[in-house]
Protein backbone atom coordinates (compact mmCIF):
# COMPACT_ATOMS: atom_id res chain seq x y z
CA UNK A 1 0.00 0.00 0.00
CA UNK A 2 1.46 3.50 -0.61
CA UNK A 3 1.01 6.89 1.07
CA UNK A 4 -1.56 7.97 -1.13
CA UNK A 5 -4.18 4.69 -0.72
CA UNK A 6 -3.61 4.62 2.83
CA UNK A 7 -4.07 8.67 3.02
CA UNK A 8 -7.45 8.06 0.90
CA UNK A 9 -8.28 5.21 3.68
CA UNK A 10 -8.39 7.74 6.31
CA UNK A 11 -9.99 10.38 4.75
CA UNK A 12 -13.63 8.67 4.92
CA UNK A 13 -13.20 7.64 8.70
CA UNK A 14 -12.07 11.13 9.64
CA UNK A 15 -14.77 12.68 7.87
CA UNK A 16 -17.06 10.97 9.17
CA UNK A 17 -15.76 11.64 12.65
CA UNK A 18 -15.70 15.49 11.91
CA UNK A 19 -19.58 15.22 10.37
CA UNK A 20 -20.75 13.76 14.07
CA UNK A 21 -18.63 15.73 15.84
CA UNK A 22 -20.57 18.36 14.60
CA UNK A 23 -23.78 16.75 15.13
CA UNK A 24 -23.03 16.11 18.38
CA UNK A 25 -22.40 19.79 18.99
CA UNK A 26 -25.44 21.30 17.55
CA UNK A 27 -27.19 18.34 19.75
CA UNK A 28 -25.38 19.05 22.67
CA UNK A 29 -26.96 23.02 22.23
CA UNK A 30 -29.28 23.98 24.57
CA UNK A 31 -32.53 24.34 24.03
CA UNK A 32 -35.26 25.46 25.88
CA UNK A 33 -38.96 23.62 26.65
CA UNK A 34 -40.40 26.99 25.18
CA UNK A 35 -38.13 26.97 21.95
CA UNK A 36 -38.83 23.21 21.38
CA UNK A 37 -42.24 23.46 21.79
CA UNK A 38 -42.03 26.31 19.32
CA UNK A 39 -40.26 23.66 16.70
CA UNK A 40 -43.13 21.37 17.84
CA UNK A 41 -45.76 23.97 16.79
CA UNK A 42 -43.82 25.05 13.23
CA UNK A 43 -43.00 21.44 12.38
CA UNK A 44 -46.80 20.71 12.82
CA UNK A 45 -47.60 24.04 11.12
CA UNK A 46 -45.24 22.97 7.70
CA UNK A 47 -46.95 19.44 7.87
CA UNK A 48 -43.05 18.46 7.61
CA UNK A 49 -43.13 15.30 8.24
CA UNK A 50 -46.60 14.77 6.68
CA UNK A 51 -44.67 12.52 3.79
CA UNK A 52 -43.04 10.16 5.93
CA UNK A 53 -46.73 8.83 6.65
CA UNK A 54 -46.90 5.88 4.03
CA UNK A 55 -42.99 4.43 5.45
CA UNK A 56 -44.56 2.20 8.18
CA UNK A 57 -47.01 0.78 6.10
CA UNK A 58 -45.09 0.28 3.05
CA UNK A 59 -42.49 -1.40 5.19
CA UNK A 60 -45.30 -3.64 6.55
CA UNK A 61 -46.72 -4.58 3.41
CA UNK A 62 -43.51 -5.48 1.72
CA UNK A 63 -42.88 -7.56 4.39
CA UNK A 64 -45.83 -8.88 4.10
CA UNK A 65 -45.16 -9.78 0.64
CA UNK A 66 -41.47 -11.22 1.35
CA UNK A 67 -42.94 -13.31 4.20
CA UNK A 68 -45.79 -15.05 2.31
CA UNK A 69 -43.83 -15.14 -0.92
CA UNK A 70 -41.28 -17.64 1.36
CA UNK A 71 -44.00 -19.65 3.11
CA UNK A 72 -47.14 -18.81 1.27
CA UNK A 73 -49.08 -21.05 4.10
CA UNK A 74 -48.43 -19.03 6.39
CA UNK A 75 -50.22 -16.30 5.00
CA UNK A 76 -53.19 -15.38 7.13
CA UNK A 77 -50.56 -15.85 10.48
CA UNK A 78 -47.98 -13.47 9.12
CA UNK A 79 -50.73 -10.64 7.94
CA UNK A 80 -51.72 -10.60 11.23
CA UNK A 81 -48.89 -10.91 13.10
CA UNK A 82 -47.46 -8.02 10.72
CA UNK A 83 -50.39 -6.20 11.16
CA UNK A 84 -50.20 -6.33 14.94
CA UNK A 85 -46.64 -5.58 15.41
CA UNK A 86 -46.62 -2.43 12.71
CA UNK A 87 -49.61 -1.37 14.98
CA UNK A 88 -47.24 -1.59 18.20
CA UNK A 89 -45.02 0.46 16.24
CA UNK A 90 -46.94 3.42 15.26
CA UNK A 91 -46.78 5.24 18.18
CA UNK A 92 -42.78 5.08 17.70
CA UNK A 93 -43.94 8.05 15.01
CA UNK A 94 -43.83 10.68 18.21
CA UNK A 95 -39.43 10.30 17.72
CA UNK A 96 -39.54 11.61 13.86
CA UNK A 97 -41.36 14.43 15.45
CA UNK A 98 -39.48 15.14 18.19
CA UNK A 99 -36.07 15.10 15.82
CA UNK A 100 -37.71 17.17 13.10
CA UNK A 101 -38.60 19.62 15.99
CA UNK A 102 -34.84 19.62 17.46
CA UNK A 103 -33.76 20.14 13.54
CA UNK A 104 -35.62 23.21 13.65
CA UNK A 105 -35.03 24.61 16.73
CA UNK A 106 -31.42 23.97 16.22
CA UNK A 107 -31.76 25.99 12.43
CA UNK A 108 -34.22 28.75 14.28
CA UNK A 109 -34.62 31.37 16.93
CA UNK A 110 -37.86 30.72 19.05
CA UNK A 111 -39.18 34.25 17.37
CA UNK A 112 -38.14 32.76 13.64
CA UNK A 113 -40.38 29.71 14.52
CA UNK A 114 -43.02 31.21 16.30
CA UNK A 115 -43.10 33.70 13.02
CA UNK A 116 -43.21 30.36 10.52
CA UNK A 117 -46.00 28.85 12.65
CA UNK A 118 -47.93 32.37 12.43
CA UNK A 119 -47.86 32.76 8.46
CA UNK A 120 -48.65 28.66 7.81
CA UNK A 121 -51.49 28.67 10.14
CA UNK A 122 -52.46 31.73 8.59
CA UNK A 123 -55.00 31.35 5.58
CA UNK A 124 -52.22 32.70 3.22
CA UNK A 125 -49.97 29.80 4.56
CA UNK A 126 -52.45 27.33 4.36
CA UNK A 127 -53.04 27.81 0.97
CA UNK A 128 -49.22 27.92 0.09
CA UNK A 129 -49.28 24.86 1.71
CA UNK A 130 -52.11 23.34 -0.38
CA UNK A 131 -51.38 25.29 -3.67
CA UNK A 132 -47.54 25.18 -3.67
CA UNK A 133 -47.18 21.89 -5.58
CA UNK A 134 -50.07 22.57 -7.94
CA UNK A 135 -47.75 26.01 -8.41
CA UNK A 136 -44.41 24.66 -8.22
CA UNK A 137 -45.24 21.38 -11.02
CA UNK A 138 -46.40 24.82 -13.64
CA UNK A 139 -43.32 26.53 -12.58
CA UNK A 140 -40.81 23.55 -13.62
CA UNK A 141 -43.37 22.95 -16.95
CA UNK A 142 -43.01 26.60 -17.25
CA UNK A 143 -39.36 26.21 -16.88
CA UNK A 144 -38.91 23.46 -19.13
CA UNK A 145 -40.69 25.12 -22.06
CA UNK A 146 -38.75 28.14 -21.35
CA UNK A 147 -35.21 26.47 -21.36
CA UNK A 148 -35.95 24.88 -24.84
CA UNK A 149 -36.73 28.28 -26.46
CA UNK A 150 -33.63 29.97 -24.79
CA UNK A 151 -31.31 26.87 -26.14
CA UNK A 152 -33.31 27.00 -29.93
CA UNK A 153 -32.45 30.72 -29.56
CA UNK A 154 -29.03 30.32 -28.33
CA UNK A 155 -28.12 27.97 -31.14
CA UNK A 156 -29.64 29.86 -33.91
CA UNK A 157 -28.21 33.22 -33.28
CA UNK A 158 -24.65 31.23 -32.98
CA UNK A 159 -25.74 29.52 -36.71
CA UNK A 160 -26.28 32.99 -38.01
CA UNK A 161 -23.23 34.29 -36.51
CA UNK A 162 -20.82 31.85 -37.58
CA UNK A 163 -22.27 31.75 -40.84
CA UNK A 164 -21.65 35.37 -41.56
CA UNK A 165 -17.94 35.06 -40.08
CA UNK A 166 -17.15 32.11 -41.87
CA UNK A 167 -18.69 33.95 -45.19
CA UNK A 168 -16.44 36.80 -44.21
CA UNK A 169 -13.29 35.05 -43.94
CA UNK A 170 -13.52 32.47 -46.84
CA UNK A 171 -12.05 33.95 -50.16
CA UNK A 172 -14.31 35.21 -52.87
CA UNK A 173 -15.02 32.46 -55.31
CA UNK A 174 -13.94 33.13 -58.54
CA UNK A 175 -16.05 34.89 -61.42
CA UNK A 176 -17.39 31.63 -63.83
CA UNK A 177 -15.40 31.50 -67.06
CA UNK A 178 -17.18 32.39 -70.13
CA UNK A 179 -18.03 29.83 -72.54
CA UNK A 180 -15.16 29.41 -75.16
CA UNK A 181 -16.46 29.82 -78.44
Amino acid sequence: MNRATGFRRLIAPLSIAIMLGGVYSAQAQEITPSHLAAARAAVTAIKTTDQFDSILPMVAQQLKAELIQKDPNLESIISTTVDEQALALASRRGDLENEAARAYAVSFTEEDLNAITGFYNSPAGKKLLSEGPIVTREVLKAASIWQRGIARDLAQAVAEKVVAAAAATSPAPAAPEAPKP
